[in-house]
Formats: C-alpha cells, sequence, structure tokens
C-alpha cells in the first residue's frame, strides 16, 4: 500500500539537501522561505533564491494539496478518476544560471493519489536541461546520469523515458524541442510501491550528480551582451512551453495552487524578436542544428 507520509518526508530531505548545495554553489545568495496554505487543502514552501553569484533566479518548492475533485489535466488521461478525491505530493525545482554557457534546468518529482475506496497511485518526475551555448561533453555527461538513474531497474527504462522526454517538451508551434532532454516518466506504479519510490529517490538523489558538474565547469566562462541577448530570446522558448504545455503549471492553476509558487519557473528576464533567425554557422546557429534534435547522445546516433 502506499504511503504519502514516506513521500512527503523523502521530497522535503530532498528540498532540503538541494537548496544547501545551491546556495553553496551560487557563494552570494540565499533561499528565501515562504510557507503558503491551499484554501481547498494543504500547502507547501517555496524557496527563491534572487540575483545570486551563479543563478540569477533559482526556485525550489514543495507542495502537498488535496481536494475532493481531480482538476482536469490530471484526468486527461485517465477519465475514470474524474470527480475523485486526490491528494499530490511534489518537488518542482527550476534554475536560471546568469551565465548564458551555463545552462538552465529543470526537475520535478512527484505522488497522486486518487479515491478514497481501492486508491490508485502512481509517480511521475523527471529532469531535463536547457542550455544556449552547449558542449557534447555536458549533454553526454548528463545522459549518463539518467542512465545510470534507470538501468537498475531496467534497461529499457532509459531509451523510454528519454524518448518520453523529447516528445513532452517540444513546443509544437515552434516544431523544436525546449532543450536536449534527459528523463520524464509518469504513471510509474508497475513495480510496486517500494520499487516504484526506491527509482524516483535514485533518480532524485542523482539530479545534483548530473547538473553540478556542468556548473563547475563552465561559470566561469567569458560572455557578452550578444550572449545575454541570445539567452533571454531562448528564455522565450522556456516561457511560452511552461504557459502552454506544462503539465504541472495546469495541474496547478486549475487545483487552486499558489499562482506565486506556480510561477516562479519563470526567467526573471526574456525578451522577444521577430522573426529572428541565427547567423549561418555561428555559435548560435549550431544550437539548432546540432543539438535542438532528438539525437542518442550515449550512442552517437539519431533518435
Amino acid at each position: 500500500m502506499s504511503n504519502i507520509d514516506d513521500v512527503k518526508a523523502y521530497l522535503t530531505s530532498l528540498q532540503n539537501r538541494i537548496c544547501a548545495e545551491l546556495e553553496t554553489v551560487d557563494g552570494k545568495a540565499t533561499f528565501a522561505r515562504d510557507a503558503w496554505e491551499r484554501p481547498g487543502g494543504g500547502g507547501g514552501e517555496s524557496r527563491v533564491l534572487s540575483d545570486g553569484g551563479v543563478f540569477e533566479q533559482a526556485g525550489v518548492g514543495f507542495s502537498h494539496v488535496f481536494g475532493t475533485q481531480m482538476p482536469p489535466s490530471a484526468t486527461k488521461n485517465r477519465p475514470e478518476l474524474a470527480g475523485k478525491a486526490f491528494q499530490a505530493v511534489g518537488l518542482s525545482l527550476v534554475l536560471h544560471p546568469r551565465n548564458p554557457y551555463v545552462p538552465t534546468t529543470h526537475a520535478n518529482f512527484r505522488f497522486f493519489t486518487a479515491g478514497k475506496r481501492n486508491p490508485v497511485w502512481w509517480f511521475g518526475g523527471g529532469f531535463d536541461l536547457t542550455p544556449y551555448y552547449p558542449f557534447d561533453d555536458d549533454v553526454v555527461h548528463w545522459h549518463t546520469v539518467a542512465k545510470a538513474v534507470c538501468d537498475p531497474f531496467g534497461k529499457d527504462l532509459y531509451p523510454r523515458y528519454k524518448q518520453w522526454c523529447d516528445e513532452y517538451f517540444y513546443l509544437k508551434h515552434r516544431d523544436e524541442p525546449r532543450g536536449v532532454g534527459g528523463l520524464f516518466f509518469d504513471d510509474v506504479n508497475e513495480m510496486g510501491f517500494e520499487k516504484s519510490f526506491e527509482f524516483v529517490r535514485s533518480a532524485g538523489d542523482s539530479f545534483l550528480k548530473a547538473y553540478r558538474p556542468i556548473v563547475d565547469k563552465r561559470v566561469a566562462h567569458r560572455y557578452g551582451a550578444r550572449q545575454r541577448d541570445f539567452q533571454q530570446y531562448r528564455r522565450g522558448r522556456y516561457v511560452e512551453f511552461n504557459l502552454l504545455y506544462d503539465r504541472g503549471t495546469l495541474f496547478g492553476l486549475q487545483s487552486g495552487g499558489r499562482t506565486e509558487s506556480i510561477l516562479m519557473s519563470l526567467p526573471p528576464t526574456v525578451r522577444w524578436a521577430y522573426n529572428w533567425k541565427p547567423e549561418p554557422g555561428s555559435p548560435e546557429e549550431i544550437l539548432y542544428t546540432d543539438f535542438l534534435r532528438a539525437r542518442d547522445w550515449l550512442g552517437g546516433r539519431d533518435g
């Protein structure tokens, strides 16, 4: 039987550990804490680091919400759960570095249970990387860690969840992916509660192993106005995805969640440019031609 208290304890502990390490990495700013309550049931704590030495903005939010009726975004693929009581616990984070050579990243780990008699439960989550000026070895490292998360639980999981990530973080109206992917999983329950929870803990505990080495390697890279302009332009894609497609954003808004906490994932500065195209052969064009496409990063073959 599932135990939401165990998941809640793990996710709050993970929030503490990630925030502590990010403060160490940043070296300047600390996280402001903002505890909140949801009128319909539940609450959480949002933590935001702003104007830091490394991170222009970093948000790490925990929530535990419950209610008498599942919101539409959560029942789209499970229509039989419409109208059911629910509980949801989750940890979501988005890190927006200042240096354009350090990628933006997002991670989410969540647990749902629906119905009071014979409740249905499942885990979801993952982590993904959104570089602006990418390096092959950074992306390979990211996917190597992602594969190491999955392999002990089945050799089929990494290719499945990697493909799901590529397909999920795709801007249909732009016909391009948001970044270079990672892992995305949902409806995880076929292994039973204990094994499924173990898998999610493996993913959560591995996030900083995947991300921090990239930050450490790129944070001192020199940049100028051109790189910042491109970073802010590409951040526009991040905003578009989160407001148009992201399930977590839609679930939060539809379930009466706290708007400030839901939208803390958005970057602090962003810009759009009409019909902009990168110069042929430029580093900016390389992002589009070499990285913003489905690739088998660990095998050298297009996926």
